[in-house]
């Protein structure tokens, strides 16, 4: 069974191989459509958390490759609380040919992907964003030819999206670093991975508090929202804790003059990132985004078996 759940499955060339189909895949896009590779399938999409480009995304690569996708509600399913997640991935595996999940707890992915007969894609959950990782690496792709060598640079909380960031760099030679206060590292587990996989890439890994000395150098500045879904009660804590940590110009100057700066969206300016800088000759937040697109086409083709 061929399931997408995290970047640490699967080797350098596996991960390689995926962007540069998905390169094929946008180009072909471009030039006047997806042949019906999907035809007369249906991916279920399950959603605990609100979304716009998991859902959107998804929802269009189906139908680019004429298929189709069926929109999953929370309430409609109630994971692991109106019904158990192995009862939901034995019906569903009758009914859909795949599953994406966008949940908030890993284990539930784990569990749907344990107990389906169908291909499962992680979606997002609190540990990582594997589908998010892919989007950026393709975006970096597109901007520098490769990711070997280049320096990647987070800002901000050590969320699910810095776990994949960091995989997907360590797996493929980008040396990455993130700069974060005290109390928000990093996942240490991703962390341990991430050294095992930049030990025989040769990419490196920092680790800083000092977001000024993060970018210095870098070819990617990378930041999100300083509180993710299902960390509400902490907003107001951590809106004292990292103003320091903002993506402004001033920081964005002691970058490399080729800098480009991403963001996994939805943003908010003003906080983890200024208009100046979302809307300025720096910014890839909509490439980026769009490229969510073709890289979650790579993925459907890859765990459909679709050579």
């Amino acid at each position: 069974m061929k399931h997408f759940l995290a970047i640490s499955d699967f080797s350098p060339a596996e991960l390689q191989n995926l962007l540069d189909r998905a390169v094929r895949l946008k180009d072909e896009r471009q030039k006047g459509g997806n042949p019906p590779l999907l035809k007369g399938k249906v991916l279920g999409m399950i959603f605990q958390k609100p979304s716009l480009r998991t859902r959107v995304s998804f929802d269009m690569a189906m139908r680019h490759f004429d298929g189709d996708a069926l929109y999953l509600s929370p309430q409609e399913i109630g994971l692991g609380k109106r019904e158990s997640v192995a009862d939901v991935a034995r019906v569903l595996s009758g009914y859909v040919d795949g599953l994406m999940a966008r949940v908030f707890d890993h284990a539930h992915v784990l569990d749907l992907a344990k107990w389906s007969s169908i291909p499962v894609i992680n979606g997002l959950s609190d540990y990582n964003h594997p589908c998010q990782g892919m989007a950026d690496a393709l975006t970096i792709q597109e901007k520098f030819g490769n990711l070997k060598g280049l320096n990647v640079s987070f800002v901000g909380d050590g969320n699910n999206v810095a776990v994949s960031l960091m995989h997907i760099c360590a797996k493929l030679g980008a040396n990455f670093t993130i700069a974060s206060p005290e109390g928000y590292d990093l996942n240490s587990k991703a962390v341990e991975a991430a050294k095992e996989f930049a030990s025989t890439s040769g990419g490196k890994l920092s680790f800083l508090r000092d977001p000024h000395s993060a970018v210095k150098d870098a070819h990617v500045i990378y930041t999100d929202t300083w509180t993710s879904m299902g960390q509400e009660e902490e907003s107001a804590r951590r809106e004292k804790v990292f103003p320091p940590y903002q993506v402004n110009a001033q920081l964005v100057s002691e970058a490399r003059p080729e800098a480009i700066v991403m963001h996994c969206l939805p943003a908010h300016r003003g906080q983890e990132i200024t208009d100046e800088v979302a809307d300025g000759p720096h910014s890839a937040l909509f490439p980026q985004a769009h490229n969510r697109l073709h890289a979650q086409k790579a993925i459907l083709l890859h765990v459909f078996g679709i050579g």
